[in-house]
């Protein structure tokens, strides 16, 4: 009898490892320095934003499945989270969420957006008009980058597809990494910017 509730509290917790997944890095991978970060700007293309001609959201398939019943944004919420839970569906029954673009915590995913760091419809304006379906599903799914991030969902409403000549995060402390991370993007993509793109990022950069 005894050995049998033995084997019952292993299965149990066992059960609460699996339903708590490993522990999570609460930021998404970083980017390269400052350094590396102006020569990298200093190599994209400078280049006035393309039209909006045939753009659909939809064109760049997201959320995608990753595994394990988890999608891209499920993945993400585990990732960015401090001490998430989730069901047998992935979702997170638990945890909680510190918005990078804000500074605010939150206990409900309800109140997380995941925000493409690159817009997928700045993407389009910037080359990726031209991708196969595949390479956008790849971008609005990036787990490998810092392309991805959980933060406020009307902050991140606010933003829209705005380019940094445009919005910057209201946490002044978080303007470098955002520089950083959004020339990190367009670079791995070969995406171009525009003039007062660029310009806004070297601003950004000064703030490191």
């Amino acid at each position: 009898m005894k050995k049998l509730y033995a084997v019952a509290a292993v299965s149990a917790a066992a059960a609460v490892l699996v339903a708590a997944g490993p522990p999570a890095s609460a930021e998404p991978p970083p980017p390269p320095g400052e350094a590396t970060a102006r020569s990298h700007l200093a190599d994209l293309t400078v280049r006035a934003e393309g039209s909006m001609t045939g753009y659909d959201r939809e064109k760049f398939p997201h959320w995608s499945d990753q595994g394990g019943g988890c999608s891209t944004r499920e993945k993400v919420l585990q990732r960015d989270g401090q001490n998430v839970t989730v069901g047998s569906d992935c979702y997170p029954t638990g945890g909680s969420w510190t918005s990078p673009y804000d500074g605010a915590t939150w206990k409900q995913p309800s109140d997380i957006d995941i925000d493409h760091m690159v817009a997928l419809a700045e993407a389009w304006r910037s080359g990726a008009s031209s991708w196969t379906t595949s390479r956008r599903e790849a971008f609005a799914n990036d787990l490998d980058s810092s392309q991805l991030w959980a933060v406020t969902d009307n902050v991140n409403q606010s933003k829209g597809d705005q380019d940094p000549a445009e919005w910057t995060p209201p946490s002044a402390g978080f303007h470098c990494m955002y520089a950083r991370s959004w020339i990190d993007v367009k670079w791995r993509y070969g995406l171009t910017v525009d003039s007062a793109e660029r310009g806004a990022l070297e601003g950004l950069l000064g703030t490191c």
